[in-house]
């Protein structure tokens, strides 16, 4: 089971929202049914007169957020006892994040993570959900990350970490938050699904050529309509990749059904656990009257460059594994099929030292909305391009010693920006 765990901006999944009794269980035929609910329990602890909790700890270092999330359409659903916050705020400052404010809130969040995981069966890992731009989810959100490891060292650590970008900025001190955290992300958790601001930005006007974007213009992709903050496009991107990404987990009998043998599959050496994901389909509204939802076409949109939640071009990289999800009811030859002659047509782009280093899977249950889907997870030395993006920001701005003021109080902070900074010269 995988207690989670969230940071600054806050990302649901349509599907992970179990409804709050057994009876209002959504429609379809018997059997569907049965395999929906069959693991619900990897993400969910039934609770009294059939009502499903989510094994879910949300914590911000102000209480703002948490008042957004209990008063939306699902903030019901949360245990009360799991909303941890301060008062004061990160102030988008890494150092408070990590060293103050985060460190005298961190042990009330440790143990309401600790309740969580005493009371599963068998614990698999954790699941951490955090921006990199901010205060809280890059300092406190690795804060976190290190205390659990230290505590549940043998345990597997997936995150699911957004990058910053300046199309897509909060504050302009982003690069150094970011900067700060990826080395505990290298350090301290096991497998990083990379999410980048940038790349999600381009797909929202690109991809589905959205000129002003809000929750109603993405909704035509899964026949639905939620009401979001500013990110409401972003974040439902995200959820629609991150259910993806989890399907493998939440329905049984499925490749990769565990976090463990995920990492096995993604990870040929240990510090090299930056995935690249995507999600199919994603298409403009006027266009979907003139693409058929196909495994050939699923295909061809989950490899493209533009599908991908990470500003990085394949192209200029190689694959070291991949990982292929497909929702739906589809032919599991069909998709064989379609794999190999992926590999077959771009032999150059994927390492030849690894054999057999695709893998795919089928899951009948669609995602809710669409007929079928699919979704990606690479593995590949063409990442650089995004963390490159990053360096040559915090670069350009420690060269000048640009907002140092900010964290120069800080202490440890501002050493941290300097040995970065040291590193990057």
């Amino acid at each position: 089971m995988e207690p989670q765990s969230a940071g600054d901006k806050h990302c649901f999944n349509n599907e992970k929202s179990a409804p709050s009794t057994a009876s209002t269980r959504p429609g379809g035929t018997r059997a569907t049914r049965i395999c929906k609910w069959k693991r619900v329990n990897v993400y969910y602890n039934e609770a009294s007169c059939g009502r499903f909790v989510p094994r879910a700890v949300l914590m911000d270092l102000e209480p703002g957020t948490m008042d957004s999330v209990r008063s939306g359409p699902y903030g019901q659903i949360f245990r009360p006892d799991n909303f941890v916050f301060g008062q004061s705020g990160a102030g988008n400052n890494w150092a408070k994040g990590h060293y103050t404010e985060g460190a005298e809130l961190i042990d009330s969040v440790l143990d309401v993570v600790r309740k969580e995981a005493e009371n599963c069966d068998c614990l698999q890992g954790f699941q951490v959900c955090h921006s990199l731009g901010g205060g809280t989810g890059s300092g406190m959100g690795t804060l976190l990350i290190s205390k659990i490891r230290e505590e549940y060292p043998d345990r597997m650590m997936l995150t699911f970490s957004v990058f910053p970008s300046p199309k897509v900025s909060d504050t302009v001190v982003e690069p150094y938050n970011a900067t700060l955290s990826v080395h505990q992300l290298v350090e301290n958790a096991d497998e990083c699904m990379v999410l980048d601001n940038e790349a999600l930005y381009d797909i929202c006007f690109r991809t589905l050529k959205l000129t002003t974007p809000s929750c109603e213009c993405l909704s035509h992709l899964f026949n639905c309509s939620y009401g979001y903050s500013l990110f409401g496009d972003l974040n439902h991107l995200i959820s629609a990749t991150m259910s993806g990404v989890t399907c493998c987990l939440r329905f049984p009998g499925q490749l990769n059904s565990d976090l463990r043998k995920l990492a096995v599959n993604l990870i040929p050496f240990p510090r090299l656990h930056f995935f690249m994901v995507g999600f199919a389909p994603l298409t403009s509204r006027g266009s979907q009257q003139y693409r058929a939802l196909t495994v050939p076409e699923l295909t061809q949109q989950m490899w493209d460059a533009k599908n991908m939640m990470c500003a990085a071009d394949p192209r200029h990289g190689r694959y070291l594994t991949a990982s292929a999800m497909f929702r739906g009811k589809m032919s599991t030859k069909e998709v064989d099929e379609q794999m190999i002659n992926v590999q077959n047509k771009n032999s150059s782009y994927f390492v030849e030292w690894i054999p057999n280093n695709v893998k795919s899977t089928v899951c009948d249950i669609p995602p809710t909305g669409l007929k079928m889907a699919s979704t990606f997870i690479g593995n590949s030395t063409s990442i650089q391009e995004m963390f490159r993006r990053v360096s040559e920001q915090f670069t350009a701005m420690f060269r000048r010693k640009a907002f140092l003021a900010l964290v120069h109080w800080r202490g440890n902070g501002r050493d941290g920006v300097h040995r970065s900074g040291e590193q990057h010269e």
